[in-house]
């Protein structure tokens, strides 16, 4: 059973810059989403030469594992909290980079077998509609599958009164570093490896592969897992092309750097202060 969900996310970025973009965005969102008690916190990032694991054993080319405690409490509708057991509240995320694929794995240790998010993505550059199947999935793999687009200049409506900030809104954001933005409404139409505008044109393909298995709950909690998972997506690829003056020009090695820093930041955040981030709302 469970749930086989792509989510296509169109970005005015090259494959290249993404990379960086979207390991500095992740450092960045993981000091937002901590505090009081609650939040990121990295146990292991280092690189690997093969997958290993449970999870890990089909990933073949070499790259960066990282294993993270994430702690959820208020990230999760009230209901959830109310009938989850102590310390049930906790995911284990472990992620096999080995861009421009990845894998990432989410688990918890009172749920064991019965739950589990698995997420494989593929960074491609060029339009959406230019790779229907880039996941190879069988026919019935196909069959159950949904494809879901993600707009990131989708107007201040759509976002919602929770989660819209001018500064992060593609509509109304310039990269000067780049030379690129804001974006128009329209700006991802077209079928080349460039945007109307001239900025490079990639896809983040992401399959999520959801299975929560508990009594009279799963076909709910697999949906709301699905809801959360959008609205993460979006505001996420929001905040790194609003961010790009931030990220633009960066290395790899600036990057680890930074990992290393946040790393201790986080571990001091989240034991002191306020709850912080995106709550369910």
């Amino acid at each position: 059973m469970g749930t086989l969900k792509e989510y296509r996310v169109e970005l005015p970025i090259s494959v290249e810059n993404y990379r960086i973009a979207q390991l500095y965005t992740v450092t960045e969102a993981s000091m937002n989403e901590t505090g009081g008690g609650e939040g990121i916190e990295v146990v292991k990032n280092e690189p690997y030469v093969e997958g290993k694991g449970e999870f890990g054993n089909d990933v073949t080319e070499p790259g960066q594992y990282t294993l993270k405690i994430m702690h959820l409490k208020s990230k999760v509708p009230q209901w959830i909290v109310k009938l989850a057991p102590e310390g049930a509240l906790e995911v284990h995320e472990e992620a096999w980079n080995a861009y421009p694929y990845c894998k990432t794995v989410y688990t918890n240790p009172y749920m064991g077998e019965n739950f589990h998010v698995i997420i494989k993505t593929w960074h491609k550059e060029g339009p959406s509609s230019r790779h229907s199947n880039v996941h190879e999935l069988n026919e019935s793999e196909l069959a159950k599958r949904e494809v879901i687009d993600i707009d990131i200049a989708a107007e201040k409506k759509l976002v919602g009164p929770h989660d819209y900030k001018e500064d992060e809104d593609p509509l109304l954001v310039r990269s000067e570093k780049a030379n690129c933005g804001p974006l128009t409404p329209d700006w991802n139409k077209g079928a080349s490896d460039t945007t109307k505008d001239g900025y490079p044109m990639m896809t983040c393909y992401k399959l999520y592969d959801v299975r929560f298995k508990w009594c009279l709950l799963q076909t709910v909690v697999e949906s709301e897992i699905g809801k959360a998972v959008y609205r993460l997506l979006r505001n996420f690829h929001r905040q790194m092309f609003c961010w790009m003056d931030r990220w633009y020009g960066l290395t790899l090695d600036d990057i680890r750097r930074i990992e290393d820093e946040t790393k201790d930041k986080l571990d001091k955040m989240r034991n002191e202060g306020e709850v912080k981030g995106m709550k369910c709302g």
